[in-house]
């Protein structure tokens, strides 16, 4: 008997399982830096100032600033100011609202996204084989309504139901992102019948396992932390197709 069979839902994590960016940040910054007539700024100290940033933001204000009902656009404008600031560039207000709108834009579109090729495939296989599929990330609204509908992932067609934890306030790796994963998937179904994907051990496996549910990796980078997944017991693969293999495969 496969494993397929004892499944009723899938999930499926986000960026580095079903898609991932193209290019660098420094890439999208410099371009709006230049859009809004200055230099381009130093793609190094970008992507650092950016890193910094990011984690106090997200540590202050959690789930892109659910709980405490900061606007998206005002989460993410304080981020990219701050980003700015800790890589040593300080903008006139005009020439920040230039440079910030164009990140936003660019960000919240396809743009610098790429798909991996086996992401539709899979999606479309699990639910023509009778499976639900969720979709579980730490994301804002914007993946929903825009970015996975942009790059060809359609509710209704790739996915059932999404879990964004912009929009529902928790966050991986809280245990309680799957639990209302299960609840979306429907009072029914168990978790020892529902299967995450992801490519984080702390954010995706580990949470997941905990919950009930079973759960593998993707290595598509072929990253050094892999071996250690392996030796903890994950089972892990280098992409969707191998997942689908080992899915249909007699246990």
């Amino acid at each position: 008997m496969s494993l397929l069979s004892k499944l009723r839902c899938i999930t499926v994590d986000v960026t580095g399982t079903l898609l991932a960016y193209k290019g660098e940040l420094g890439d999208y910054y410099c371009m709006a830096a230049k859009a809004a007539g200055m230099p381009c700024p130093d793609y190094k100290r970008m992507h650092q100032g950016f890193k910094v940033a990011y984690t106090e933001m997200a540590r202050n204000y959690p789930c892109f600033g659910h709980a405490a009902k900061v606007p998206n656009i005002v989460w993410w404008k304080t981020c990219v100011r701050d980003s700015f600031a800790r890589a040593g560039y300080d903008y006139d207000e005009e020439t920040f609202e230039k440079i910030f709108r164009r990140i936003y834009a660019s960000f919240g579109s396809s743009a610098p996204y790429k798909i991996f090729p086996d992401s539709q495939p899979f999606l479309r296989w699990a639910r023509e084989s009778g499976v639900l599929v969720g979709i579980v990330s730490n994301a804002e609204y914007r993946y929903q309504d825009v970015i996975l509908p942009a790059l060809g992932l359609h509710q209704g067609s790739e996915w059932d139901f999404g879990v964004f934890s912009g929009i529902v306030g928790v966050e991986k790796p809280d245990p309680r992102i799957y639990e209302i994963a299960l609840e979306r998937a429907g009072k029914d179904i168990r978790p020892e019948e529902t299967l995450h994907i992801g490519d984080s051990m702390r954010k995706d496996y580990l949470p997941a396992k905990k919950v009930g549910m079973n759960a593998v990796l993707l290595d598509r980078f072929n990253i050094p932390d892999a071996e250690e997944w392996k030796k903890a017991g994950a089972p892990v693969f280098p992409d969707l197709v191998a997942v689908q293999e080992y899915l249909t495969s007699a246990s």
